[in-house]
C-alpha cells in the first residue's frame, strides 16, 4: 500500500498513476504540436491571459474608461478639424498627427492628395488611440500591458490603409501606369513564393549567392572536426601575424557566413587583411536524430575543442575570442568556466549583439514566458528540433511593416520583385536548434535569468561573469530587435573587468556587418575601467565618443593594443597535433540545409 503513495521522480505523480500518465502526456504533447503548428508557434494561452489581466481590469476601472472617452473625443475633433480645413485651405494643411520617425508606409506625396490624406488621418489617430488604450490600466502587469499593445498594433498593421489597393494611391498609380500588369505580376510573384515555401526551396535570387561559390569565399582550410563543429583556419594575406590568433564563435542559430559574405563586406576578410590569424566555428545543422544535444555540449564540443585546436596549430597559449549573438552568450559562459578552472587561454573577450542579462530582452521576450517555452517545447518534441522557419514568424511581426507588409504592398500588389543581396539570401539559409539544447536555452537563460543571477551551473558547479579577468569589446547596435544594446549594456553590472562598449548603427545583422567605406555608418564607443564607477545607458549614451564610418578599425585597433609584436604567420592545421587539414573552406556543415 504504502508503494501507491511513492511519487515518480521529476512527474509527481503516484507510481500507480504512470501507465495513464504516460498515455495523457503523450496525448497532451501532440496536441500541443498540432496546435502550435496551426498558430506559427505562438501560445494562445499567453495572448489570452495577457489580454484578459487588461480586459478585467479595464472593466474595473470607470476612472480609465472615461480618459479614453475623452481621448477618443479629442482624435476625433482633430480629425474633423483637419477634415474641415483640407476642404476650405488651397494650401497644403498642417497634420493632425505625423507617422512614427520608422513608419515609411505614407511617405509619398499621392498620400497628401483627398482622399487619401483623410484616410492617413483617421488611421494614424486610430492607431495612437489603440496604443493608448492598452496603456497605464492600473494593476495590469507590464508584461501583459506590452502583449496587449504589441497584438494591438500587429492586427492595426493588417488593417492599415497602404495594404489595400482601394485605400492606397501608389498602388492605384501602380496600376494605371501598367494597364494592370503589376497585378498579373504580383499574382506571379504570390505563387512563386507559396510554392517555394511549400517545398521548402530558397526565396528567389537566393540561389546566386552560394556558400563556398559567391560568399564565403575567403581562402582558408577546415582543420578540425566533431560531431558539432568544423573549424576553419584562414590562410594569411600579410607577411607578418599577431601572435594571438582571433577565435570566432557565431550563433548557431545563424549560419557563420554573416560574417564572410561577398568579399567587399566580409569581417573575415578585412580581419585577416589587418593582419590577424583567424579561426571561425562553423555549427553543424542539427536533424531530428539531434534532438538530445545539450547546451552545455556547445561549450565542450564547439568552444574549448575550437580552443583546444587553435592553441595547438599556433602555439600560442592565448587567444582573442569573439562570440555573435547567441555564440557571444555561449563565449561569456565558457569564458566564466575557464576562469572558476583556473584556464587562462583568453587574452580578451568580444561580445557582439550578445546577451548575458536576460530580464529585459525587448519585444523578442513577449514570445517567451512559462506558456510559451511549453508551447515550443511541445512543437520540439514533436520534430527534435526548432526550424529557421518557425523562428523566423517571430522576427517578422517585430518588424513586420519592413518584413512583411512591404513586400505584400511592392511583391503582390505593384509587381516589384525585391532584389536579392547576399544579407537576404544569407538570412534565407536557416538552421535548425535541438530540442535539447533551445529548451535548456529559454528556460535557464531567458525565463530563470540563471547567468545573471549566479545560478548557472557548468559540470555540477556555479559559474560567475564576475570571474572573468580578461578585457572585454562589447558591441550593441541602435535598432536591435534580436538583443536590445540596453540589454547588452549591462555586461558592465555583470563583469569586474574592464569593458569597452561600442553602440553602431543599424541592426541586429546589418549592425554588424559595417565595412569601411559603407555609407551612412556612426558609432559611439567608450572604455570603462573596472576601477570606475557605474555609468547607465542614458549617462553613457551622453558622454561616448561619437565617430562616423565603420566601426571594425576601432575594434583591430583594441585587439592590436592587446596584442604582441607580429611574427611569421602560423602552418595552417598541424597534423602532428591531429589538426592537418581536412578540406579547403567553407567545408560541409555550412553546406546542410
Amino acid at each position: 500500500m504504502e508503494a501507491e503513495h511513492v511519487n515518480d521522480r521529476g512527474t509527481g505523480r503516484a507510481a500507480g498513476e504512470e501507465p495513464l500518465a504516460a498515455v495523457g502526456d503523450v496525448i497532451d504533447r501532440v496536441t500541443g504540436a498540432a496546435l502550435a503548428r496551426l498558430t506559427g508557434g505562438l501560445s494562445p494561452a499567453s495572448i489570452g491571459a495577457a489580454f484578459l489581466d487588461w480586459a478585467v481590469h479595464l472593466a474595473i476601472s470607470p476612472g480609465r474608461q472615461l480618459q479614453l472617452a475623452a481621448d477618443a473625443d479629442r482624435q476625433t475633433l482633430r480629425f474633423l478639424d483637419y477634415a474641415c480645413s483640407v476642404a476650405v485651405a488651397a494650401a497644403p494643411v498642417t497634420p493632425a498627427i505625423d507617422p512614427l520617425p520608422q513608419d515609411r508606409r505614407f511617405t509619398d506625396a499621392d498620400w497628401q492628395a483627398w482622399p487619401f490624406n483623410l484616410i492617413e488621418q483617421a488611421f494614424l489617430l486610430g492607431q495612437q488611440w489603440c496604443d493608448q488604450s492598452g496603456r497605464a490600466v492600473g494593476g495590469v502587469t507590464p508584461r501583459h500591458e506590452e502583449m496587449v499593445r504589441f497584438t494591438l498594433r500587429q492586427w492595426l498593421d493588417v488593417m492599415a490603409p497602404s495594404n489595400f489597393i482601394a485605400t492606397n494611391p501608389v498602388v492605384q498609380q501602380r496600376i494605371a501606369a501598367t494597364g494592370g500588369q503589376c497585378l498579373v505580376d504580383g499574382a506571379a510573384n504570390f505563387v512563386d513564393d507559396l510554392r517555394r515555401a511549400w517545398s521548402g526551396d530558397r526565396p528567389a535570387g537566393a540561389d546566386a549567392y552560394r556558400p563556398g561559390i559567391e560568399v564565403a569565399v575567403t581562402p582558408g582550410e577546415v582543420v578540425y572536426r566533431n560531431h558539432l563543429i568544423e573549424l576553419i583556419q584562414y590562410r594569411p594575406t600579410t607577411a607578418a601575424v599577431r601572435p594571438e590568433p582571433v577565435l570566432i564563435v557565431p550563433a548557431w542559430i545563424m549560419k557563420y557566413y554573416i560574417l564572410d559574405l561577398s568579399p567587399a563586406n566580409s569581417l573575415v576578410r578585412w580581419l585577416v587583411g589587418q593582419g590577424f590569424t583567424v579561426f571561425m566555428v562553423s555549427w553543424r545543422n542539427p536533424g531530428r536524430e539531434d534532438r538530445d544535444i545539450h547546451f552545455d555540449d556547445y561549450r565542450r564540443l564547439g568552444v574549448m575543442k575550437a580552443l583546444d585546436a587553435v592553441t595547438a596549430i599556433t602555439g600560442h597559449p592565448a587567444v582573442h575570442a569573439a562570440g555573435y549573438c547567441l555564440g557571444g552568450t555561449l563565449l561569456a559562459i565558457t569564458a566564466a568556466t575557464m576562469a572558476r578552472d583556473g584556464d587562462a587561454r583568453l587574452a580578451s573577450m568580444t561580445l557582439f549583439a550578445a546577451q548575458t542579462e536576460f530580464s529585459e530582452p525587448g519585444e523578442l521576450g513577449l514570445f517567451i514566458d512559462a506558456a510559451q517555452v511549453h508551447f515550443l517545447e511541445n512543437m520540439m518534441w514533436a520534430q527534435g528540433y526548432l526550424d529557421s522557419r518557425q523562428m523566423g514568424g517571430a522576427f517578422q511581426m517585430l518588424r513586420s511593416n519592413d518584413l512583411l507588409w512591404s513586400r505584400v504592398i511592392h511583391g503582390y500588389l505593384m509587381g516589384e520583385a525585391e532584389p536579392m543581396n547576399d544579407l537576404m539570401a544569407w538570412n534565407a539559409d536557416g538552421t535548425r536548434l535541438p530540442q535539447a539544447m533551445h529548451s535548456e536555452y529559454l528556460r535557464r537563460l531567458f525565463l530563470d535569468d540563471d547567468l545573471a543571477e549566479g545560478r548557472y551551473q557548468v559540470d555540477g558547479r556555479t559559474i560567475a561573469l564576475n570571474d572573468i579577468r580578461v578585457p572585454i569589446f562589447a558591441v550593441g547596435t541602435e535598432w536591435d530587435h534580436v538583443a536590445p544594446w540596453r540589454s547588452v549594456f549591462k555586461i558592465h553590472l555583470l563583469t569586474d573587468t574592464e569593458v569597452t562598449f561600442l553602440l553602431a548603427s543599424g541592426g541586429h545583422n546589418a549592425g554588424i556587418v559595417s565595412e569601411p567605406g559603407h555609407p551612412g555608418r556612426h558609432f559611439r564607443v567608450m572604455t570603462h575601467p573596472a576601477t570606475r564607477g557605474h555609468l547607465d545607458p542614458e549617462g553613457w549614451q551622453a558622454v561616448a565618443r561619437g565617430q562616423e564610418g565603420s566601426w571594425w578599425p576601432t575594434w583591430a585597433a583594441w585587439l592590436d593594443e592587446r596584442s604582441a609584436q607580429p611574427g611569421p604567420p602560423p602552418s595552417i592545421g598541424k597534423p602532428e597535433a591531429g589538426y592537418g587539414p581536412i578540406e579547403p573552406a567553407p567545408g560541409q556543415y555550412v553546406l546542410s540545409r
